[in-house]
């Protein structure tokens, strides 16, 4: 176990604290990252505060950003298929195309937010 050691500054000692550096240091979380802290803060404060004390928060949170777009993307592309939604309907219909991919879009997220924000 590594000593602590302090600085003092005035009448008071202040410990040298120093984070690990973690794997997504220069990378933010997006938009499920900040559901997923919202959803932590006001669910599960325990969990939250382990995260924090460990000095883990941010690249749990980064992380579980990367896995909800990898399956929103996923989720989408399997919708797409299964809609037998084309690059011909997007030319010839592009309304209707737009209003498809925006509902498929909103369904995806839907689902990822149940399987891996709100868990």
């Amino acid at each position: 176990m590594k000593e602590i050691t302090y600085t003092k500054i005035g009448d008071y000692y202040y410990p040298n604290l120093i984070l690990p550096k973690g794997r997504y240091d220069n990378v933010r979380f997006g938009y499920y990252g900040r559901l997923k802290l919202n959803y932590l803060r006001e669910k599960k404060r325990g969990f939250l505060k382990l995260l924090e004390m460990k000095g883990t928060l941010h690249d749990y949170l980064v992380e579980v950003d990367i896995q909800a777009k990898k399956r929103e993307k996923y989720i989408m592309k399997q919708m797409i298929k299964k809609q037998n939604i084309t690059e011909e309907m997007k030319q010839k219909e592009q309304l209707k195309w737009v209003g498809l991919m925006n509902n498929i879009k909103n369904c995806a997220r839907e689902i990822v937010k149940n399987e891996l924000i709100f868990d």
